[in-house]
């Protein structure tokens, strides 16, 4: 064997034909197999919508394609380009994960970040790299969903969700005006505001001020020179928006920060493995809650890069032990009160992250009014409520009806969002876990339609009558004479 490195595709056409290449060779073309099927008007249902082609969605989509069950179309409400996060309120400089996880490639080498990089830009580049610039993953992503070809249609935002025992129903706002798809099973990949949207805590919330926004909300960073600026949180997004201040030119950035200290340890690294990623959802509901519980308590750290980028600015300060208690919009600017003294800016950013919160989709109302949730559960336990609104999702990560029922039409939608961590674990959002969540839900619809068409699926196979054998592969003997034994009396 020669000592030589193979050095990979050298371009991205070349990267392309591979990947098709080893689908075929893994027989992972395989031709439909689900029936189609129509609604009561005779209308066409999809095997699957998805909701959201960001990262999570193509994931999934591609799963399914794999599988085949190609009958399937993604919708996401965002321009085409601009899904997910990466180049609207991502603010970081480079992604947080470690440049060599897998990401969305579903156990293919040739759908990876690496390969896509390595093709364009060679192994040593490679090498020389440190963490993926966030503009850079975008780009990774939609070259994603043009090499796997998959259906997807932009400004398609999700409504109103409804369904009954043969489907769902999802009506989309276009700019062509409502539409209404039916199909057989629907996925929420929507992102970690999927079932909520920004978390912002008292007394920010109840405070109605242009110069106070969540660091979701689209920023004029510019409009900020000379400024004051004050950001709540101690996490990424916190620090991020920060350096984003003092880069446009703020004049000073204090991170009011409610913890003693800031956090120095990802606790979440020693969970990148198989056994947290496949086994949490074996968990008792105890056990998973008391990790969830204990990851919520320790927090992340933000990046050391994602430090460093402020501390190269002189106007940049810190303030632990800083919960703010009271805080009052003054016209001019905002007065903020903490146990460490009063603070005035000029503008606040609020960097709380976000939280399921059903009041927040209304589109999700009829699937909220009967969807268990943890609190449903395990009534008696003591936790904050939005923990314990997250829903109690199946092995598949399908929604569960709150009555039982098993037939229900919630069951047929799936949650391949940040609300699945309290189930399934830190499996449908993040870069290290994306694969297998999308896998997980793939199998799952797989066999959910398979199920509910076994018949079919049995009648096909009993008119199947395609020949093995054409009757000319042998001849049969005549038995001779002399081989005829007369039988004893």
């Amino acid at each position: 064997m020669s000592d030589q490195a193979y050095a990979g595709p050298r371009s991205l056409a070349e990267l392309e034909s591979r990947l098709w290449w080893d689908l075929e060779r893994l027989e992972e073309l395989p031709p439909a197999w689900v029936p189609p099927r129509t609604s009561e008007d005779g209308t066409p249902l999809l095997d699957v919508a998805i909701i959201g082609a960001g990262m999570a969605g193509l994931a999934a989509g591609f799963a399914l394609f794999r599988h085949g069950i190609g009958n399937i179309r993604l919708f996401d409400r965002a321009p085409e380009g601009r899904e997910g996060p990466w180049v609207t309120y991502g603010r970081m400089e480079t992604l947080r994960s470690p440049k060599h996880l897998a990401g969305p490639a579903l156990g293919l080498a040739s759908l990876t970040f690496r390969a896509w990089f390595e093709a364009q830009f060679g192994a040593a580049a490679w090498e020389a790299l440190d963490k993926i610039p966030r503009p850079q993953w975008m780009e990774y992503l939609v070259w994603l969903r043009r090499v796997t070809r998959l259906p997807v249609e932009n400004q398609s935002e999700l409504v109103d969700l409804d369904g009954d025992r043969d489907g769902v129903t999802a009506i989309l706002a276009t700019p062509e005006g409502e539409r209404r798809i039916r199909a057989r099973r629907l996925v929420l990949a929507n992102g970690r505001d999927g079932l909520g949207g920004p978390f912002v805590a008292e007394p920010f919330a109840s405070l109605a001020s242009p110069r106070v926004v969540h660091s979701s909300a689209p920023i004029d960073f510019t409009a900020l020179a000379g400024q004051t600026v004050v950001v709540i949180g101690a996490g990424a997004s916190a620090v991020d928006n920060a350096a984003e201040a003092l880069e446009a030119g703020a004049k000073r950035v204090v991170l009011l920060v409610r913890r003693p200290d800031i956090p120095r340890v990802n606790k979440s690294l020693a969970g990148n493995h198989a056994g947290f990623a496949r086994g949490f959802r074996a968990l008792a509901p105890e056990a998973r809650l008391q990790i969830n519980g204990y990851m919520r308590s320790v927090n992340a750290p933000p990046p050391r890069n994602s430090m460093l980028r402020c501390s190269r600015h002189p106007g940049f300060a810190v303030r632990t032990g800083s919960p703010v208690l009271a805080a009052r919009d003054e016209g001019e600017t905002i007065l903020l009160t903490t146990p460490q003294g009063s603070i005035r800016a000029d503008f606040v950013i609020v960097a709380t992250g976000f939280g399921v919160d059903w009041r927040k989709r209304p589109e999700l109302a009829r699937l909220a009014e009967r969807v268990l949730r943890w609190r449903d559960v395990l009534p008696e336990l003591d936790a904050p409520g939005p923990v314990l609104d997250h829903p109690f999702l199946g092995e598949g990560m399908e929604f569960r009806d709150r009555s039982g029922d098993a037939h229900s039409w919630l069951g047929r939608v799936y949650c391949l969002n940040q609300g699945a961590v309290m189930s399934h674990g830190r499996i449908a959002g993040d870069v290290p876990g994306i694969s297998v969540g999308a896998q997980r839900v793939a199998d799952h619809l797989v066999e959910s339609l398979f199920v509910e068409d076994w018949e079919d699926h049995f009648a096909t196979m009993r008119a199947f009558d395609r020949p093995e054998l054409q009757g000319d592969e042998w001849t049969v003997e005549e038995p001779a004479l002399d081989d005829l034994v007369d039988e004893p009396i």
